[in-house]
């Protein structure tokens, strides 16, 4: 696409460049895809779309909302996530959707459909801001976020044959704002405000808080998206089973998500996407200035709107 020619760019995390393409960084190779799921996507009424940023729990969050969207037509027992990805079943736009077709077809998708995204707010198409599909956004403290980013992005570099880089260097990409999709503070930003001015519009988690108490914000998703559980489906202890189902231990268990891998512009392994998943494990990897670093830039861009996270 020859129109990146006139983006600004910058050092990415794998990629030689990244570009600025409306006030957030995007590798060039999905940029092109981006932009066709800007032009291209149609929204319907009951579409659910997840939002995030890159390692801040997105895959935990497919395999949640999944079961509860789909809890009438699955069992645990027979429940697709036994065999396929999270991934494979809640489909990225940028990566997979609109990563290999000009406009595929999405009209045979049940209903709910389901979707997946890292774009900023601001980016998104106005088919589904203006329209009455629903946004969940998950968000994990900036410390972990970085941590876990870092650890992915080398196995992305392996993959790709290309040099790895320090948690230094990938830290002060990080801060500086030039991190896919980011800069991360407006990211989370756009999201938080809209859920505060919009509420039945955005739906806002915390991947901490989603740690915490599991069946608590299932409740909160489900009558989110208009599909409250039961007063028979709690007493069965439906929410439980689906939590139980979706954690971290039982998906990394499974031989699909052991042996088999996953197309995101590039092919990844589906064990790429399940590592700690622990909270706080910042304390092993970040030096006291680093900490003090990025605990600035969230006081400062982000604790005076409200949006604060618990430290160890």
């Amino acid at each position: 696409m020859n129109s990146l020619l006139h983006f600004p760019k910058g050092k990415g995390s794998v990629r030689p460049f990244q570009c600025l393409y409306q006030n957030f960084w995007c590798a060039s190779f999905v940029l092109p895809n981006v932009i066709t799921f800007q032009r291209h996507f149609e929204a319907k009424h009951k579409d659910i779309v997840l939002a995030s940023q890159p390692k801040s729990g997105t895959t935990w969050l497919k395999a949640l909302v999944f079961s509860v969207v789909n809890r009438s037509r699955f069992g645990i027992s027979d429940t697709p996530l036994l065999t396929s990805n999270p991934h494979d079943l809640v489909p990225f736009f940028e990566f997979q959707l609109y990563g290999s077709k000009l406009r595929p077809n999405l009209a045979g998708l049940a209903e709910p459909r389901l979707f997946a995204t890292h774009i900023p707010y601001p980016s998104l198409p106005e088919c589904i801001k203006q329209s009455d599909c629903r946004i969940i956004y998950i968000c994990r403290n900036p410390l972990d976020t970085v941590v876990s980013s870092w650890h992915f992005f080398l196995q992305k570099a392996q993959l790709e044959e290309q040099p790895g880089w320090s948690l230094e260097e990938h830290f002060e990409t990080y801060c500086q704002g030039t991190i896919s999709f980011g800069p991360f503070w407006d990211h989370m930003m756009e999201y938080w405000k809209v859920s505060l001015e919009w509420p039945s519009k955005v739906l806002f988690l915390k991947y901490e808080d989603l740690k915490e108490d599991t069946v608590v914000h299932l409740k909160r998703v489900a009558e989110f998206v208009g599909l409250p559980f039961t007063e028979e489906e709690e007493e069965a202890g439906v929410i439980e089973e689906i939590a139980k189902m979706c954690s971290l231990k039982t998906p990394k268990d499974l031989e699909v998500n052991k042996s088999g891998k996953v197309a995101l512009t590039i092919e990844f392994e589906d064990k790429s996407f399940f590592r700690k998943g622990e909270v706080g494990d910042w304390v092993n990897h970040l030096t006291p200035s680093m900490v003090d670093r990025l605990n600035s830039i969230i006081q400062e861009k982000m604790t005076p709107f409200g949006l604060e996270f618990k430290t160890c």
